[in-house]
Order: structure tokens, then sequence, then C-alpha cells
């Protein structure tokens, strides 16, 4: 299996304006959840998130449609998935103060931080979560493309990281095993989250999925066959 080419680069979470160039455009789009750290992932799979932008890249607020939808671990791969229906809207980032003899910081803000509030019934439920980093270019059409997201804890959930394919079979082992590190190496409540990364089950998919022939460290697999 080949190498990847592309440098992976992450930021810590607490970031205000991290530099990351996002294309708002290409980022949008369905991502296969292929690894999390977050226990409600455990009983269910075949797990996606979908991004629609609502508004124009110019106009002063910047929201889009986020979908999420899997499967029951038990459901048959034929069966129709459950979805969950929400808005993300990019929040402000703090102003960077600026030392005097220092680069001033970017006046471009990241467009990397959200909160996400639940559709129709689910109004009243909120969360906030930041891209850590991704592909240059993350596109649909880019099957290498890949990226990191963070979630904030709620009153519902810990605090947890997932990682992003644009397929369901996912990223090479090489890929997911330098994302692996260069998250250990943002170090804090961050690398002691990532410790329970997990793979998740995606229907005709092996167990082992994009890390096959790969050293899994101390990534933990669940088991495709126990639904």
């Amino acid at each position: 299996m080949s190498k990847s080419t592309e440098t992976i680069i992450l930021f810590p979470p607490d970031s205000q304006n991290p530099p990351i160039d996002l294309d708002l455009d290409k980022f949008m789009g369905t991502w296969h959840v292929t690894h999390s750290t977050l226990p409600l992932w455990k009983s269910r799979k075949d797990v996606t998130i979908t991004y629609g932008l609502k508004t124009s890249l110019s106009d002063e607020v910047i929201k889009f449609d986020d979908i999420v939808e899997y499967r029951a671990k038990s459901d048959p791969p034929s069966s129709t998935r459950s979805r969950v229906v929400g808005i993300d809207t990019l929040m402000s980032s703090t102003a960077t103060p600026h030392t005097q003899g220092t680069t001033p910081p970017s006046s471009k803000q990241a467009q990397t931080r959200y909160k996400w509030r639940g559709k129709g019934w689910l109004m009243i439920a909120s969360s906030r979560w930041q891209l850590l980093g991704c592909s240059e270019d993350p596109s649909p059409g880019n099957a290498a493309a890949w990226a990191v997201t963070y979630f904030e804890k709620t009153l519902f959930t810990p605090a947890g990281l997932d990682i992003y394919s644009r397929t369901a079979r996912g990223l090479p082992s090489e890929a997911v095993q330098e994302i692996l590190g260069k998250v250990k190496e943002l170090g804090g409540d961050v690398a002691k989250i990532s410790e329970g990364f997990f793979e998740l089950e995606r229907s005709g998919v092996s167990s082992a999925g994009a890390m096959e022939g790969g050293d899994q460290g101390n990534l933990e697999v669940l088991d495709v066959n126990s639904a």
C-alpha cells in the first residue's frame, strides 16, 4: 500500500484563529465517520455526515445544513438509516492580541468553529464543534481526503474526536496512524481523549477496514460481526 504524500497538520481545539485555509464549498458534501472516540457510535454503524451550505460565503453569517445518518449495529445494510438534522453556524473568533515586534495575526477569520443546533423536536439541543485539520483538497471527488473534528462536552456526551473520510473504505492505514500520532502530539486533554479512538463498522468493509495490514497501535477496532 502506498504511503500518504500529504502532510498531516492539526491544530488544538482552543486555537482562536488557526491558519487553516478551508474552502467551505469543497468541504460540503458527505463524509464517512470511520474512527471516533464518542461512545454513542459504538452501537451504530454506517455513520455519515452530510453538509450543505444554506448561505453564500459572502454573507455575514455562514450557516450550513448538517445531516447525520446511521444504522444500529443490528440493522441489515439494506435498512433505512436513522437521521438527525441540524444547522451549523460559524462562531466568531476572539481577536488574538498582537505583540509589538511580531507578525500580526491574519485578519481573515478561520471558518473552523461552529455551533450546531437541532431542527424540529431537537431544536432545544445544541453543541459546539471545531475542525482541527483537513486535506488541502477536501472535495467529494478526492477519495484520499480526510478531516479531523473535535466536539465539546455537552450535558449528554463527553468531549470527543472524529476522523472523516470521503469513502466508506476509509483512509490508508499509514494516513490513519499519522493522524493518530498528530492528535497525540497536540497534548493535553485532546491527547487523553485520543486514547479512546475506535474504528466504526461500515457495511461491506472488513473489520480492519483502512487499518488492514497496518499497525493498529492503541486503536480499538469494533467487531463488525457482532451485529
